[in-house]
């Protein structure tokens, strides 16, 4: 690696290293909020990852500690995914960058209740998703 990120602390910049693309983004999205918890499941997003993208973004959240690979106890050769502590603390970021997004692009939708759940009663609709995504991985 070079000395340069060795040394640099600029926390922008580890959070684009660990979460700002836009695949891994929208990964998250579905594991997040989607309830998506299959490799089969996370290739039917509208936004029509590659394979081989998917695979890619899965193998570095993984080693990112965003998310915990897993054999179904019921069939050992499914995978599915589990979303860390470290992941969840992500969902006010998501929200906020559909927030933004709603405001500067017309073209972009975001559930109306929940947006306004989260302008009314921000803390509580975090607590919520995130254990609603808790339960989900259960």
């Amino acid at each position: 690696m070079p000395k340069s990120k060795l040394n640099n602390k600029c926390p922008i910049d580890y959070a684009l290293e660990v979460f700002g693309d836009r695949w891994t983004l929208l990964v998250l999205r579905d594991l997040m909020l989607s309830g998506k918890r299959y490799y089969r499941e996370l290739m039917t997003s509208k936004e029509g990852i590659a394979t081989n993208i998917l695979t890619s973004r899965l193998r570095k959240m993984e080693a990112d500690g965003l998310i915990i690979r897993k054999q179904n106890p019921e069939d050992k050769r499914q995978i599915f995914y589990e979303l860390t502590e470290k992941a969840l603390d992500l969902v006010p970021i998501l929200l906020e960058i559909s927030r933004w997004s709603i405001i500067y692009d017309e073209n972009t939708a975001a559930p109306p209740e929940l947006m306004r759940r989260f302008n009314d009663e921000p803390r509580q609709l975090i607590a919520e998703l995130k254990e609603a995504a808790r339960i989900r991985q259960t």
